[in-house]
């Protein structure tokens, strides 16, 4: 994908909702696509996660850019295991409070803080997380578990190869702005796990990804019917092994990455440390691999605009 192509199909994933995709039922200002250009794809940010975080947006054009005033956002990060935020198996709360400051600076009107954790221990798990505290400390943001069932509807995923009906949290459709807010780390299943693996966290029945398909063409599935408008990896503390949950081998690295095309911030990050002892290359990661076949982002992060910002 040359570097034109790439930013029109970024504008249209901005201002507008593509054909098949379950993207979140209000669209943003549509000054957003205009805008689209005279921006980086990427942003990288090193420093301490909150400023970080306002930087990497600011890089962006603003939250305003995505965002307009009254609008409802949810934002997906990693909450799903009990483990402390040094571990790098879950987002960093500062890197969420940053989030959430920019979403009420850009005057959100309520902001849902959701995801599906492992088991029947979603209090816990946010708590230990230390989300629980952050979201708390907002006074119009919620943390929702998607542990139940009634949380979900079920659609059709039509371009599926292998997986052609889920269940997605209701939640991310009737949002205005879907944003997902992964951690990166190191994945037994799939090598890694950055912000398209992250979607899983969505779907109510996990356990098809892998036991019933590839679950690497199953994330690519997943991902042409759920595709956030900005994704904000956290890269604070990497964890290179030992994942997903932890613990294992930490690098702790204080960067946060951001951008609008999903594969594209997932392909970066894949530099960002070694693998399960490893070096790899996006290449080599076959979900990312599928992605990008079918669409859904580019490989090429290098052939972008990449903007390295010190916080």
């Amino acid at each position: 994908m040359d570097r034109r192509r790439f930013l029109e199909t970024t504008g249209r994933w901005v201002g507008a909702s593509l054909a098949g995709t379950w993207l979140p039922a209000a669209r943003p200002p549509a000054a957003a696509a205009a805008s689209a250009a005279s921006h980086p794809d990427l942003v990288s940010v090193t420093g301490a996660p909150r400023p970080a975080v306002h930087r990497a947006l600011a890089a962006l054009g603003g939250l305003g850019r995505f965002l307009a005033p009254g609008q409802v956002v949810v934002i997906k990060p990693n909450a799903s295991f009990l483990a402390p935020p040094e571990w790098g198996a879950t987002t960093h709360p500062q890197v969420l409070r940053g989030l959430l400051e920019a979403c009420f600076e850009a005057e959100a009107r309520r902001v849902l803080v959701v995801d599906h954790t492992m088991g029947t221990q979603a209090e816990r798990c946010f708590e230990r997380t230390g989300i629980a505290a952050t979201v708390a400390a907002f006074e119009k943001a919620k943390l929702v578990s998607l542990d139940r069932e009634r949380a979900y509807e079920t659609v059709a995923v039509p371009a599926g190869e292998s997986l052609h009906e889920t269940a997605i949290a209701t939640a991310v459709r009737k949002a205005d702005l879907f944003i997902n807010l992964p951690t990166a780390k190191s994945h037994a299943a799939t090598g890694v796990s950055f912000g398209l693996k992250n979607l899983m966290g969505l779907v109510w029945d996990r356990q098809v990804f892998h036991s019933s398909m590839d679950i690497h063409v199953g994330i690519a599935d997943l991902a042409t019917v759920l595709r956030p408008q900005l994704t904000i990896l956290d890269a604070v503390h990497l964890l290179q092994t030992g994942g997903p949950a932890g613990p294992g081998e930490v690098e702790t690295l204080n960067r946060v990455i951001a951008g609008v095309d999903p594969v594209a911030v997932d392909a970066y990050a894949v530099g960002l440390t070694h693998w399960n002892r490893q070096i790899l290359q996006a290449e080599q990661i076959p979900f990312l691999q599928h992605a990008a076949r079918r669409g859904i982002g580019t490989l090429a992060w290098r052939d972008l605009t990449l903007a390295e910002i010190e916080a």
